[in-house]
Formats: structure tokens, sequence, C-alpha cells
């Protein structure tokens, strides 16, 4: 029995239809916060359970026969640590036989922000004594989508990442990474990210390209970006951990030449620009 966590966000959800490829969905158990919201799967024969992590009542039930969990990490920045930290003790709880969670790219020694709280969920992993798979997720392709309308709108697209490599992979393809580690069983750490690495120039001339619009990067230092973010409607928090990752990516935060992630799914990762203008044809 295979279970994942959030299976109603946006890659939950892809790793769901993942296995729905490779297993019965009698073997699959979408763990959500509002199981009725999910009553597609459910028709098709998958288990779908109430799994809330700020509610640890819920979460040794709801893992009932369950032997292989992929944890998703939550989206409460500043609350995943305790809200992990429930999850792995209801899956020791519940005799869950492995773990695999999406951390986050070279987490153990990674400088960006974001880091902190996927090194310290390893860490209780590794000490549950529970098996488990580290799916060290690169950027997903898709953040750059949440920008890229205004920069093609105003002409300009605003970052803090200077020449740094960005190994981006589609969201699509880290969830078949995830759902191959459950199937197969694997445990160990995986650096996952695309095969191929751009610059926010280069994903500038590509905006510029599919819209037929000019479109320039413009690089700001830290905090005059984080302003910038703000500006726009991001929470302060948010907006300078935004800011911390980009500016950690002119370091190289974001970049793996391993190609992990094209070996574990037994393909090439989604081509960058095929997935920005896949999405803006749309």
């Amino acid at each position: 029995m295979f279970a994942v966590t959030g299976a109603s966000g946006q890659l939950g959800r892809l790793v769901v239809d993942a296995l729905l490829s490779k297993v019965a969905p009698d073997q699959i158990v979408a763990l959500v916060r509002a199981p009725d919201s999910m009553s597609d799967l459910a028709a098709k024969g998958v288990h779908v359970r109430s799994f809330d992590y700020d509610a640890p009542e819920t979460l040794v039930p709801a893992l009932a026969g369950v032997s292989r969990l992929l944890l998703i990490s939550g989206n409460a920045i500043g609350s995943r640590v305790p809200q992990h930290r429930a999850v792995i003790d209801a899956a020791k709880a519940a005799g869950v036989a492995l773990v695999a969670y999406t951390s986050i790219l070279n987490a153990d020694r990674s400088p960006m922000l974001l880091a902190a709280e996927h090194k310290a969920t390893e860490e209780m992993l590794a000490a549950s004594g529970i098996d488990h798979a580290l799916l060290r997720n690169g950027w997903y392709t898709e953040n750059y989508l949440m920008g890229a309308g205004a920069a093609i709108a105003h002409g300009v697209l605003l970052g803090s990442s200077g020449d740094g490599a960005i190994s981006a992979a589609a969201r699509g393809d880290y969830a078949e990474a995830a759902a191959t580690v459950l199937v197969r069983g694997l445990t160990g750490t995986f650096e996952l990210a695309g095969d191929d690495s751009f610059t926010q120039s280069e994903l500038a001339d590509a905006l510029a390209a599919i819209s037929g619009k000019s479109v320039v990067y413009q690089n700001l230092p830290q905090a005059e970006y984080a302003a910038a973010l703000e500006q726009v409607g991001l929470p302060g928090p948010y907006a300078a951990i935004l800011a911390d990752s980009d500016a950690r990516a002119a370091e190289g935060a974001l970049f793996d030449a391993s190609r992990t992630l094209s070996q574990l799914i037994g393909r090439p990762t989604t081509p960058w620009r095929e997935t920005i203008a896949t999405a803006l044809a749309g």
C-alpha cells in the first residue's frame, strides 16, 4: 500500500497520477485535509483518507495498512518541523516500512533559508530508524510562471540570481521520480534536478521569443528584490525567503549536473523552454 500526503496539492496529485500508471488504484492512499475534494480519485478506487499535519490524532489511523509513504513537505514555512515530526512519529507508530521525503537540493549544505527545515526533517528521519529516501528536489520550472505574465507585460524580468545557473525541472518529472522510488522501494539520497540549466537572462530571452515581445532581465540586490516582491503583494517574510533563494542561486545553490532525476525516471527531464511555452500557450 502506497500513501501520499498532500495528495490534493500540485505535486501530490501528480504523484498519485503517476502511481496510477504503475499500480492498482486500491494500492494507493491519498492523504488529504478535505477528502470530499478528491471524489474523482475515490471513484477510481483510490483510498482517500483525512490527514492533517496539524491534527496528530488523525495521522496514525490514516496510515493503517500503509507500507510506503511519501511525505510531501508542508507549505507552512516556519511550522514544518513540528508538522513533519508528527507525521514521522505516526509513520513509526503505524509500522510504515519506508518514508520518502521531498527535501531540497543539497539540503545538508545548502545556504538557502528554505533548507533549514528540510535539513531538520532529514535528521528526524535518520533518528527515527525508519528506512527512508531523501528526494532532494531542485526548483520547479513552474516556479517561474508566477512572474512570467508581468515580465512579458512590462518587458522586465526581475530577480537577484545574477548569472547563476538554475537546474529546474517540471513538477511532473519530480512526481514521476517520487512514484518510482515508492514502487521500487528505494532508499538513500537523491539529488534531483533538470538535465539542462538556465540563467534568468536566458529565461527572459525565452519569454521574449515565446511572446514576441521584448523582455530583459534586471538583476537587483537581494534587499531591493525583496522590496519589489512586497510591492506586488507578497507578505514580507515570504518575500524575504524568495529573495534569499534567488540570491543563493547566484552562488550556485540551485545548480546540479548529476542527471540523477533523468536516470531515475528513465528518460530526459522535460525541457524547461517546453514547460514555459506550454503553460503560456494555455
